[in-house]
């Protein structure tokens, strides 16, 4: 392992819920082992990624009840190819070398595994995209 892959595991944060078994599929344990950790560390990125994406659309985001914002997420990550392509950039840029050449192996399974978590957090944290009330 080379030095940029050590101080890239390192930097990662640990999550304890993500539990490595026995019995896991390859693919479940990158996810726990690898996309997990990146995505978290990433999250701000994340975060701001997508604030930009809602600038851009003309924050049309912010006349959507709150069932059809989250739809809004799902359906750019999903329907957006440049974004999601930038978003995938987010998390791959973060792997070891060891880890790439794993996920090529099955890239098209993964690349949705880590999709749906991106689309997950960014829902569950809905609330950081509303638009700042002025007093």
């Amino acid at each position: 392992m080379n030095e940029r892959s050590q101080k890239l595991l390192q930097i990662r944060p640990e999550i304890p819920s993500a539990k490595i078994l026995p019995n896991m599929s390859n693919d479940e344990r990158f996810q726990n082992e690898t996309l997990r950790p990146i995505i978290k560390l990433q999250n701000d990125l994340l975060l701001a990624s997508f604030q930009n994406y809602i600038v851009k659309g003309k924050n049309s985001f912010y006349t959507l009840n709150i069932e059809n914002r989250l739809n809004y997420i799902t359906n750019a990550i999903q329907k957006d190819i440049k974004f999601r392509n930038s978003l995938k950039g987010m998390v791959i840029g973060q792997f070891t070398l060891e880890e790439y050449e794993t996920y090529i192996k099955n890239s098209s399974a993964l690349n949705k595994r880590m999709m749906n978590m991106v689309i997950k957090r960014l829902q569950d944290q809905i609330q950081c995209f509303e638009k700042e009330v002025l007093v």
